[in-house]
């Protein structure tokens, strides 16, 4: 058993990772689609993230729609990649990019 002092220096922050932060994204990935959560202001927002080994990876909107649009020319893709520029909500871009 350990003790809140060990516990506190191994303590790292629980954060949801973005779908940009894996190098290949597989097309057969389960996700969860707009789950409702609250932001530490108490205020409601809604996500679609999918678990791998245990991580939450957040995949925003744009991203299904960008891969929707390539889903169209090649039905049968099976890897993609998510480029993420920029920084803050409304700065932030993403592209993705086709693997296979």
């Amino acid at each position: 058993m350990a003790t809140i002092k060990e516990a506190a220096q191994t303590y790292e922050q629980k954060r949801m990772k973005n779908i940009a932060d894996l190098e290949v994204v597989k097309t057969d990935i389960e996700i969860v689609e707009n789950e409702e959560r609250t932001d530490q202001e108490k205020k409601p927002y809604t996500i679609s993230y999918c678990v791998l080994d245990g991580d939450e990876y957040r995949i925003p909107a744009i991203v299904l729609e960008q891969l929707k649009q390539i889903l169209k020319e090649k039905p049968d893709l099976k890897t993609f990649k998510v480029n993420k520029t920029g920084e803050g909500k409304f700065g932030t871009k993403y592209q993705v990019i086709a693997l296979d």
